[in-house]
């Protein structure tokens, strides 16, 4: 969508629908002289489609995430996080990473079934599974559908590892899962947290939980003996950067064990949609923000290299780390216990090997 002729969409984070990178053909809105612009966009509603996958397991080599496994139920996400990194990915399905990216959603709803073949085979080597690490596994339509809740089950039928990372209040509905897998050093949850602005939050991250929410989660799921992780991700120059401090105090306040962060990364179709919503929702502030950034990423808006993407490099970026490490050391956060690969099994294995 045009820049000079953005409508803007109630609860919705993206400001357009612009074309995926492998899309034959680019569209433009054009003024027609019949006011077509200047008129409300119609209503967005979300469309819930099947993803055929016939995996549910995968697998990474990259050097710098500590797991090598994942599960997404879902592709896309509601929340509608206008910096997502995860919004490229539905250029591979055809669809736009702007609204469809949060609009049109795949989940899997033979997801447990795959799970469950998948760790049955006989060479499977249990690891961590990471849960939810490129979509949130508890948006909005896990509400209904339940497809995370009944993943969880089965990583504990198989006492498989695995951490869940999420920015919703919705895990708390999974409690009593979760307890009793943390209690035997087989489940972590990491909590996303931005900001603690309220106002800024609601335009960056429209349909997730609120930040104040975000704390009570960790409160609730630390009372329950959950161990918690909290990543600042992403880390804004200038917009956020300043709150840095503020958020590590206040999410050691509230229980969590262990903290990180990472900076804003904007892959692919990403940095022109974060542009846009930069000059629609801080015009004066979206030079300066932009301009650190490329100070943290050799000059380019984004810097894709292992070891790099995360945290960027130079003078700025360097400062970010010295103010992150200080303050944690400050707090004096716990760390979380590691996670047991040694409990897995294979369901009904041992009774059946018995019998030879």
């Amino acid at each position: 969508m045009s820049r000079n002729h953005t409508r803007l969409l109630h609860g919705r984070g993206a400001t357009g629908n612009p074309d995926n990178r492998y899309a034959a053909h680019r569209r433009e809105a054009v003024d027609d002289g019949w006011d077509n612009l200047d008129q409300p966009p119609p209503p967005l509603r979300t469309e819930l489609l099947v993803d055929s996958s016939r995996s549910v397991i995968t697998y990474n080599d990259s050097p710098d995430v500590p797991f090598d496994r994942s599960i997404n139920p879902y592709r896309g996400c509601e929340h509608g996080c206008v910096y997502c990194f995860a919004r490229p990915t539905h250029a591979w399905l055809g669809l736009s990473p702007g609204l469809d990216f949060e609009s049109r959603l795949f989940h899997k709803p033979d997801a447990p079934q795959l799970l469950r073949h998948e760790l049955s085979r006989p060479g499977y080597r249990c690891a961590p599974i990471a849960l939810g690490i490129n979509t949130d596994a508890y948006q909005p339509v896990e509400r209904g559908l339940g497809l995370t809740r009944a993943v969880i089950e089965v990583l504990d039928e198989f006492r498989q590892p695995f951490s869940v990372i999420t920015k919703s209040s919705l895990i708390e509905r999974d409690i009593d899962l979760l307890a009793p897998l943390a209690q035997r050093n087989l489940a972590h949850v990491a909590l996303s947290i931005t900001t603690l602005d309220r106002t800024l939050a609601r335009t960056l991250e429209p349909r997730a939980a609120a930040p104040q929410r975000r704390l009570e989660t960790i409160r609730r799921l630390r009372e329950a003996g959950i161990p918690v992780t909290v990543l600042i991700a992403p880390l804004i120059p200038v917009l956020t950067d300043h709150e840095l401090e503020t958020i590590l105090q206040a999410v050691h306040d509230a229980g969590a064990l262990n903290a990180g962060y990472v900076l804003l990364r904007l892959p692919h179709e990403v940095g022109e949609m974060f542009q846009d919503w930069l000059r629609v929702h801080a015009p004066l502030k979206a030079e300066h923000v932009l301009n650190r950034l490329r100070d943290c990423r050799g000059g380019r808006d984004y810097d894709s290299r292992f070891g790099k993407r995360m945290r960027g490099e130079g003078d700025y970026a360097d400062l970010l780390s010295r103010r992150f490490r200080l303050a944690y050391r400050r707090l004096g956060f716990d760390d979380t216990p590691p996670l047991d690969c040694e409990q897995f099994r294979v369901p009904g294995q041992a009774v059946q090997l018995g019998l030879f």
